[in-house]
C-alpha cells in the first residue's frame, strides 16, 4: 500500500473538521478558485427608513473565522476555475457587440463589422513551420555566416518555429521597444481610422463624431516569435452609439479600406536615446480585415466571441512568451522557465529599463511580459456591456443583491489568501467537477437556444 502524501493527509484532516461541510460550500461556492481571498468582517443591512437591522453576516461563525472569495485571475496557468468565468463574461462582452444583448440592441449585427488582426513588423528572420523554413535555393547566408533557412519542414508545434535564425541578427531592442508601445501604436491606429472615414467623404475630421462613432473590443495574444499581434471587433454606429444605425455611407468596404490604409500608415516614434537613437515603429505587413456578414459569409460571430474569450485567458508563459508573474531582478531572468530567445528579450528589456530616456516606460517592470504594457483586453466605451455589470448580474441571479431601500454597513479585511495542500487537492476537483457538469450541459443548452430559434 503506497504512503499518504502531505496533500492526501491534510485532505483527510479537513474532511475530519466538524465545518467541513460548511467550509465545503465555501469552496463549491468559488468554483474551485485555486487561490481565493481570506477575508474576515461582517456586513449589516438596515432598513433605510427605520434603521431596522434586515440581515447580519459575520465571518465568526464560519471555518477558521473567514470568508473565502474568488481570486478572479483571467489566467489559465494561474486559476483555471476563474479563468473559465473570466472567459465566459468575455465571450459574453464580445458577443453582445455582434449580435446584442446585455443592453444592447439586436440591430447591432447589421451594422459594418470587421474582425481585423495586426501584427508586429519583422524583427529578423525566424524559424517557421511547413516548407517556409527551407534554406533559400541561392544558399544564402547572413552577416554572420548563418543560412537563411534551415533543413528542416517544422511542424506548426515544434520548439524551434518562432526562434530567430540568427540570433545576431535579430533586433531585440526594436521588439521590445514595440511592445511598450503597442498600446500607443493601437490608439493612433483607431484615431487615424475616424480621420480617413471622414475624410472619405469630405467630413472635417473633428466633425466625424455628429455623424459616426467607431466601436471595438480587442485582445492581444503573443506569436510563437514571442511578438504580440492583435485581434480586433471593430463596428461603425450612429454618433449615439450602438442604439443608432450609421449615416448611409457608413458601409463595410469604406470601413475596410479605412482601416487597411491606416494599418500601413500610423507611426509611433521612441524616445532619443543616445545609446539607441530614436526608432519609427509601425505594424507589420500582414494586415487581415475580414467582414462579419448576418448571411453567414465569412467568419461566424459566435465563433470570433469564442476566440476573443479563449485568447483572454492565456497569459504570456501559455506561450513560452514570457512568465505569468514579476521578474524583479537580473538573476531571476536567468532561472526564468523560458526558451533563450525569450530570454534574450528579458534582459534587453531590463537593460533598456536602466536608461533614464526609457523610465516613463517602466520596461523592468514588465520584463515577464516582454515589454508589453497593455491590458490584454480592451474596448471602446460604447461598444457592449462591462465586466462589472456582467458580474452585477451574476450575483443578482444568485441571490447576492441588495434589499429596497436597504443601506448596507460592511466591515472587511483581508487576512491570507491561498490553499493548505489537502485544501488545493479539494478545490481542484470541485473545479473540475464543475467544469464537467458545464460540458455536459452546452449541448442542451445550445439545443434548447437553436429551438429557441426556429420558434422565434
Amino acid at each position: 500500500m503506497s504512503q499518504l502524501t502531505e496533500a492526501d493527509r491534510d485532505a483527510i484532516r479537513i474532511a475530519q473538521d466538524p465545518q467541513f461541510p460548511r467550509w465545503l460550500e465555501q469552496i463549491t461556492a468559488t468554483g474551485g478558485c485555486s487561490h481565493p481571498v481570506h477575508l474576515s468582517g461582517s456586513t449589516t443591512t438596515l432598513d433605510g427608513t427605520t434603521g431596522e437591522i434586515l440581515t447580519h453576516y459575520d465571518t465568526r461563525h464560519e471555518p477558521g473565522e473567514r470568508l473565502l472569495v474568488r481570486c478572479r485571475n483571467r489566467r489559465a496557468t494561474v486559476c483555471p476555475a476563474c479563468s473559465r468565468l473570466h472567459a465566459g463574461d468575455t465571450y459574453h462582452l464580445v458577443r453582445a457587440g455582434l449580435l446584442g444583448g446585455k443592453n444592447v440592441p439586436a440591430a447591432v449585427r447589421d451594422r459594418p463589422r470587421l474582425f481585423i488582426t495586426l501584427t508586429a513588423p519583422s524583427f529578423g528572420a525566424v524559424h517557421r513551420s511547413g516548407e517556409a523554413c527551407r534554406p533559400r535555393r541561392d544558399g544564402g547566408v547572413c552577416e554572420h555566416g548563418r543560412p537563411l533557412g534551415c533543413g528542416t519542414v517544422h511542424a506548426p508545434d515544434a520548439p524551434a518555429v518562432g526562434q530567430p535564425l540568427c540570433a545576431d541578427c535579430y533586433d531585440y531592442t526594436a521588439h521590445v521597444l514595440w511592445h511598450a508601445h503597442a498600446s500607443k501604436l493601437w490608439d493612433r491606429f483607431v484615431i487615424d481610422v475616424r480621420r480617413r472615414l471622414a475624410s472619405a467623404i469630405g467630413l472635417v475630421q473633428s466633425h466625424f463624431a455628429r455623424h459616426a462613432r467607431l466601436s471595438f473590443a480587442r485582445v492581444a495574444e503573443y506569436q510563437r516569435r514571442a511578438a504580440v499581434h492583435i485581434h480586433a471587433v471593430v463596428r461603425l454606429d450612429g454618433p449615439d452609439g450602438p442604439g443608432e444605425g450609421p449615416p448611409a455611407w457608413g458601409t463595410a468596404d469604406l470601413l475596410t479600406d479605412a482601416v487597411r490604409a491606416s494599418a500601413r500608415r500610423v507611426r509611433v516614434g521612441t524616445p532619443h536615446s543616445p545609446a539607441v537613437g530614436e526608432l519609427t515603429l509601425r505594424w507589420g505587413a500582414q494586415i487581415d480585415a475580414r467582414p462579419l456578414r448576418t448571411d453567414s459569409d465569412g467568419p461566424d460571430d459566435d465563433a470570433v466571441a469564442a476566440y476573443v474569450a479563449k485568447y483572454v485567458t492565456k497569459g504570456a508563459s501559455d506561450t513560452g512568451a514570457g512568465t505569468d508573474y514579476r521578474l524583479t531582478t537580473w538573476g531571476e531572468i536567468g532561472l526564468a522557465p523560458v526558451s533563450e530567445h525569450v530570454r534574450a528579450l528579458m534582459r534587453t528589456c531590463w537593460r533598456l529599463g536602466g536608461l533614464p530616456e526609457y523610465e516613463p516606460l517602466r520596461l523592468r517592470a514588465w520584463v515577464h511580459t516582454l515589454g508589453y504594457r497593455g491590458h490584454i483586453l480592451t474596448k471602446s466605451r460604447a461598444y457592449s456591456t462591462t465586466y462589472t455589470a456582467l458580474r452585477a448580474e451574476r450575483a443578482h441571479h444568485q441571490g447576492h443583491t441588495d434589499l429596497p431601500n436597504a443601506i448596507s454597513e460592511r466591515h472587511w479585511r483581508f487576512v491570507g489568501s491561498g490553499h493548505t495542500p489537502g485544501a488545493a487537492l479539494i478545490a481542484a476537483g470541485i473545479a473540475e467537477d464543475l467544469a464537467e457538469s458545464r460540458r455536459l450541459a452546452l449541448p442542451a443548452m445550445r439545443e434548447g437556444g437553436e429551438a429557441h430559434n426556429r420558434s422565434a
